[in-house]
């Protein structure tokens, strides 16, 4: 029987904070998003306190202080690095390994089948937790769908003690027809609206729907689950893999931009990030478009949004070729006088690279490629932004607010602790 598990690391963020600063470890943490705007992670003692996923940091602040909540600004550095660790300890546990997320990752455990695949899970969980301190969930199942349900299982249920392996029918059961429907993989609000409208409350009563009523009800997508919900895998049904139709790399600023030179300076490094995100997804794009607006929420100050959306002809991944049609339009919809606070380049019109129209009078695509591959590689290999073009600069006036950042424990080697014998 195939056998796919998903090890999910809990609280991810929190837990890597934890791993350098053991006065956090019992107390109530959150980690804030980008430029510490919202909650994007809590510890078990924060959720408890009714903090939730989202919450603006602004607005919940005297709540956070009067309970002892530490706050830490997002260090998707440390983040990233911790995810590699990982990656590193379990790869002796399965015989393939697929990322999902930063802290999710989907195991082939097929080839160790024979064995009792609990304690093998078991196994690898106190592998990671031995080498990172990262505490984890693992969910088994025939298909990826079950392995996700599974995991939820796993971390919500106590009975199954971070381990559930949904392959033996009596348990799937047992977990099907507890599990609400709306916490299923894939299914979305509207979706879980319609299902309810119909008495199906469950993924038991979803695994139990017909596979063409699903189809109706919610495309290919819900027809899907239900098959993967019955153990079939989703390669065994006719799925067909939507094509991205965009992207974007936006951000907030740390403190209002009013001059051309610094907003030029962050949106070339958002079109330069853009590029990389195309290549790495074998995409082109046709459209780009470039904002940026002052603080919307401040009706007592000047506002301005500013935005302008350009063809790419050719369609393109070229970095430079991005940055070039981003300066157009900021310097055309560029405006004195006003404090812009963020922007961001968006990315339309999306084909794979290989599919791409030809025109007749384009350059040496052959000589740009290759400088866009040794820009990633260097940037891959020294860290992103090694190598970044004149316009963006390397000193950033613009970047966002990180007050409580910890340090870059892992990868920088001034803030590497240090332990002293006595």
């Amino acid at each position: 029987m195939t056998a796919i598990g998903l090890i999910d690391c809990n609280n991810f963020y929190v837990s890597c904070e934890r791993a350098f600063d053991s006065s956090l470890i019992g107390v109530p943490v959150v980690v804030a998003s980008n430029n510490d705007g919202c909650a994007i992670a809590r510890s078990n003692e924060a959720k408890a306190l009714g903090v939730r996923m989202g919450d603006p940091i602004h607005l919940i602040r005297d709540r956070l202080d009067r309970h002892g909540v530490v706050v830490r600004s997002s260090n998707y550095t440390l983040y990233g690095d911790m995810q590699r660790r990982i990656l590193s300890a379990i790869d002796d546990f399965a015989s393939e390994v697929e990322i999902y997320s930063i802290d999710e990752s989907f195991l082939d455990l097929t080839p160790f089948g024979d064995r009792d695949l609990v304690a093998h899970a078991n196994g690898m969980r106190t592998q990671v937790r031995r080498w990172t301190t990262i505490p984890t969930c693992v969910g088994i199942g025939p298909t990826k769908t079950l392995a996700k349900l599974a995991n939820a299982a796993a971390k919500k249920n106590p009975i199954f003690d971070g381990v559930a392996d949904l392959r033996d029918d009596a348990i799937r059961r047992f977990v099907l027809d507890r599990f609400p429907v709306g916490d299923v993989w894939g299914v979305g609000r509207a979706t879980a609206s319609k299902l309810a409208g119909l008495g199906i409350a469950t993924a038991g009563q979803l695994r139990d729907m017909q596979m063409r009523q699903a189809r109706g009800l919610g495309t290919v997508v819900l027809e899907r689950l239900v098959a993967e919900l019955r153990g079939v895998a989703a390669s065994a049904v006719d799925v067909v893999e939507p094509q991205r139709k965009g992207m974007a790399v936006t951000r907030s600023f740390g403190s209002p931009v009013g001059d051309l030179e610094t907003l030029m300076g962050a949106v070339a490094q958002f079109a330069m990030r853009a590029g990389e995100k195309l290549r790495s997804h074998g995409l082109v794009a046709g459209q780009l478009t470039v904002f940026f607006h002052t603080n919307q929420h401040k009706r007592d100050r000047p506002q301005h949004h500013g935005s302008r959306r350009l063809t790419l002809h050719p369609m393109t991944d070229d970095s430079l070729e991005l940055l070039a049609a981003a300066r157009r339009g900021v310097e055309a919809a560029w405006r004195d006088g006003f404090a812009y606070t963020k922007a961001g380049v968006m990315l339309d019109d999306l084909v794979a690279a290989e599919q791409r129209p030809r025109t007749l009078f384009e350059g040496d695509v052959e000589r740009r490629a290759r400088l866009m591959t040794a820009l990633d590689e260097v940037n891959g290999r020294f860290g992103r932004f090694t190598a970044v073009p004149g316009t963006q600069g390397f000193r950033w006036g613009w970047t966002a607010r990180a007050e409580s950042r910890s340090p870059a424990w892992t990868t920088r080697l001034a803030d590497v602790p240090v332990v002293a014998a006595g």
